[in-house]
């Protein structure tokens, strides 16, 4: 078992009070690592380290190129320990291996698009009258602290970390309790690429601990945060002293629509994909299966013989498509979803763990079928295997099904009549739709929610806009006093 320490001020430090919780392998649910165990004092630490980087050190003269190019040694080492990384993370989340490895390329990814778009935040000459110049410059918000999921936990770190990071920031970050390894394996590379202390800070803790501190500080600028809606909502709640900026990208209980038009395997394969990837642990998950009603049954019986088959397993072997979840509380969610949902509608597969592997949080691919949109689970967020298949008759209702939620984040069409995709597109309320297809990610792309899927946007330039400030300055080229009195 390894013993982590936290990075703050570009040193390994333990907590305060000099303790540390575990950290498990849920694919056999033994303790693989220690983490300290942070709190506000930590927190104050972490903050000031960020807060002096941010305000006098080094990093305060860099420049736009400067910071670009070490994004970009940054990712070549995430590349370079790509194998590593990916074991690590399989490990200590219970990701297949594969899907860890994809995870890892697209860190890379982020971190190199943040690289380059560093040199291209550009200002603007507001059209003002002839004797005044009226300049707006944008400049880095301060220090961020971000709050990373377990579901993606490197690549979500690198979501919050590189748009910050190319803007100028200073960031406190704290990974998930569950999910902490990867994050700090990345910040033994800091110093090597170049970034001067204090400049990146990662804690260890839990939400109450040590997140709760770290929204509420008064030196930090910026909340970053992805996780679940109600602690999205006690983040605002708690930000609102200060009147922080808060970027949210919470939870999800995404429609995924099936026309009768669409080509069949594939929108098989969509909905299979949308709901089982990362074990259902996915904001974006198409749990809300909407099928029409005149390829209802065929589809269902497709859906349920080809999730059968879903190969199960332990996450570092390269043949599993679904691991274990991420911990024994998320196990013990997604069961008590699945005994509600025995009682809600009718249970097409799965509802139960599978006889192998003999230990870890597994559980089966469950589907769902004739369940109501009304039922607890079409409308709350599981975060698990779960899929609750649903019926319509027409685009009318099929519509007004998938908006009938409070969340908003993502939405799949499937069709063939490109006519009623953009009907539907332009119809519904989210914030990502895609068209015959269901998850694809891209750094270019903006990431963010409609309703109580948070707000605020990640990825692309929109992701670095949420760690700028816009300052105008205003020239006067008149000579002659202002004569007001």
């Amino acid at each position: 078992m390894k013993s982590y320490r936290m990075y703050i001020n570009g040193e390994w430090v333990e907590s305060c009070r000099g303790t540390y919780f575990p950290v498990h392998d849920p694919s056999t649910e033994e303790i693989i690592a220690e983490v300290p165990d942070a709190n506000a004092q930590d927190v104050d630490r972490a903050v000031a380290a960020a807060r002096a980087a941010f305000d006098s050190g080094p990093w305060s003269q860099s420049t736009a190129q400067d910071r670009g190019r070490l994004l970009f040694r940054l990712a070549q080492k995430v590349r370079d320990e790509t194998p590593r990384l990916a074991e690590l993370e399989s490990r200590n989340c219970g990701k297949p291996i594969v899907e860890s490895e994809y995870d890892m390329a697209d860190v890379a990814t982020c971190f190199e698009y943040y690289g380059g778009l560093a040199t291209k935040v550009l200002g603007h000459v507001n059209p003002v009258p002839a004797n005044a110049l009226s300049l707006s410059l944008r400049e880095p918000v301060g220090v961020a602290g971000q709050i990373i999921p377990w579901n993606y936990p490197l690549l979500m770190a690198a979501w919050k970390l590189a748009p910050a990071l190319a803007a100028g920031c200073a960031c406190v970050l704290k990974p998930a309790e569950q999910t902490p390894l990867t994050a700090l394996e990345m910040a033994q590379w800091f110093e090597e690429v170049g970034l001067p202390p204090g400049v990146v800070n990662i804690i260890t803790g839990f939400g109450e601990t040590a997140g709760a501190p770290l929204v509420q500080h008064p030196q930090v600028n910026k909340i970053a945060f992805t996780g679940s809606a109600a602690v999205g909502k006690q983040i605002v709640k708690m930000a609102a002293d200060t009147v922080k900026r808060v970027t949210l990208e919470l939870g999800g209980k995404s429609p995924n629509i099936f026309f009768a038009d669409a080509d069949f395997e594939a929108a098989i394969d969509g909905a299979l994909f949308g709901v089982f990837i990362n074990q259902g642990e996915v904001c974006s998950a198409g749990s809300r299966i909407l099928v029409e009603r005149t390829i209802y049954s065929r589809f269902l019986e497709a859906m349920t013989e080809k999730a059968g088959r879903i190969k199960l397993g332990p996450p570092l072997e390269r043949e599993t498509k679904m691991g274990p979840l991420v911990s024994k509380e998320q196990y013990e969610r997604v069961n008590s979803y699945v005994e509600i949902g025995k009682k809600e509608a009718k249970l097409a597969i799965g509802g139960s763990r599978p006889a192998s592997p003999a230990r870890g949080y597994y559980v089966a691919p469950t589907i769902f079928y004739d369940v109501d949109n009304s039922a607890r689970i079409a409308r709350e967020e599981i975060f698990g295997p779960v899929a609750a298949v649903i019926p319509f008759n027409n685009e009318t209702e099929a519509i007004r099904l998938a908006n009938d939620t409070p969340y908003g984040l993502a939405a799949a069409v499937w069709s063939r009549d490109i006519f009623k995709v953009f009907r539907v597109v332009k119809a519904l309320r989210a914030g990502v739709v895609w068209v015959n297809h269901m998850q694809p990610t891209y750094v270019e792309a903006p990431w963010g929610g409609y309703k109580q899927s948070g707000f605020g946007r990640e990825l692309g330039p929109w992701g670095i806009e949420e760690y700028l400030e816009t300052k105008q300055v205003h020239i006067n080229l008149d000579e002659q006093p202002i004569g007001w009195y």
